[in-house]
């Protein structure tokens, strides 16, 4: 199974000061004596610690990863490992035996829209958390601007048209306009004001996909790269934080959006863009479109760009077809070996006469049983009960 973050990635949460000290200071404002709190995303186990310290007479503390064990440690070593359940699993499959008075939860990338973060939290609102319960955070605003950003633009485009080999490498370069990528915002980046894009919250939304057109005037003559976009924090009543302009170095940020050319740009001159955030599965996928207005009197014509991740994506000839349509698939030789691992996990059969029947069975793939029972305890891990 694949763990969503190292321990070393947990640590960087916890020295993430700003964010370690609101979701504090929001628990302490919001767990009473005898509370129950579920914790979604639990990590390490931390805010589920604080809230028994807080008087909690209970905390769900719900965890896919096996980072669980670690908070299941540091909860007896904090003594109270009597008061906390920890289940193993995401919170759309658990259900509770009564509902929580406060649910905490971070489960944002760099900006909220990340993963299934906004329909685990309305599945959860509506299944997990009593009627007037809290939530932590309250809600997300979500920000964009015009930004000078030279070096992010490098690091994303750059790089594919200026190379040692002196070869032609465009057509990674029409790839690349299409990605996005973290980056730390100052003030002095800015080509115009920050609009508000999106608004999340999180006691009512239903939506999961966003979207919106923005429009500027520029304020600061400059060479603009793309847009920025960012959120602010609410987790409590007069608690949060911002994850925008001059921000400590934290887990957050904000994310670049890059042009497919970068426009020198004059004090006045409109810019409208249309974003729009699409949850695809288990992650979003953006679109950007721009068009930048000519200066007054130039007489130049209207620049207009249409990106989005989806022309971003690697994918080879191969892919596509068999994503198409008409395609008639056939299981692969280890998709074959796939089926019949799951197959044979019946509820009957042990890991070990598993792997001796794959071992068996497919003897180009095993040398030794050993070897058949590291896959299938793997397959295990992933699929079973």
């Amino acid at each position: 199974m694949t763990e969503l973050y190292s321990l070393s990635g947990y640590g960087s949460m916890i020295a993430d000061h700003v964010r370690i000290e609101a979701y504090t200071e929001a628990l302490r404002r919001n767990v009473r004596h005898g509370s129950v709190v579920l914790d979604i995303g639990t990590g390490p186990g931390i805010f589920a610690v604080l809230a028994c310290r807080l008087g909690a007479s209970r905390v769900y503390a719900l965890e896919p990863d096996n980072i669980i064990q670690v908070a299941r440690d540091l909860a007896a070593a904090n003594g109270c490992a009597n008061r906390i359940e920890f289940i193993q699993d995401i919170s759309s499959r658990v259900t509770l035996p009564v509902r929580a008075d406060v649910m905490i939860s971070d489960l944002r990338g760099v900006l909220p829209f990340f993963q299934r973060h906004i329909p685990s939290i309305t599945d959860a609102r509506r299944r997990l958390l009593a009627p007037g319960g809290i939530l932590i955070p309250r809600r997300d605003t979500v920000w964009v601007a015009v930004v000078e950003a030279p070096l992010n633009y490098g690091r994303v485009v750059d790089v594919w048209e200026r190379n040692l080999l002196d070869q032609n490498l465009r057509p990674a370069r029409e790839l690349a306009v299409n990605n996005i990528q973290k980056m730390r915002l100052k003030a002095e980046q800015l080509l115009t004001r920050p609009q508000l894009w999106a608004t999340l919250d999180y006691a009512t939304i239903a939506d999961t996909d966003a979207r919106g057109e923005l429009q500027w005037a520029v304020e600061r003559a400059g060479i603009g790269h793309g847009i920025v976009v960012w959120f602010d924090a609410e987790l409590a009543d007069g608690v949060g934080f911002s994850c925008g302009i001059d921000t400590p170095d934290g887990i957050y940020g904000s994310l670049f959006f890059p042009w497919r050319q970068p426009i020198s740009l004059l004090v006045g001159q409109i810019v409208r863009v249309n974003l729009d955030a699409k949850l695809m599965e288990n992650d979003y996928v953006w679109r950007w479109t721009t068009q930048v207005q000519p200066a007054n009197g130039s007489g130049e014509a209207p620049m207009h760009f249409d990106q989005s991740q989806l022309n971003g994506a690697l994918l080879s000839l191969t892919t596509l077809h068999k994503g198409a349509s008409g395609h008639v698939p056939q299981l692969s030789d280890e998709g074959r070996l796939h089926r019949r691992a799951l197959e044979l996990m019946d509820g009957k059969t042990s890991l070990e006469e598993i792997a001796r029947l794959l071992s068996a069975e497919f003897p180009q793939r095993f040398a030794r049983w050993q070897q058949a029972l590291s896959y299938a305890g793997t397959l295990s891990q992933e699929y079973s009960r």
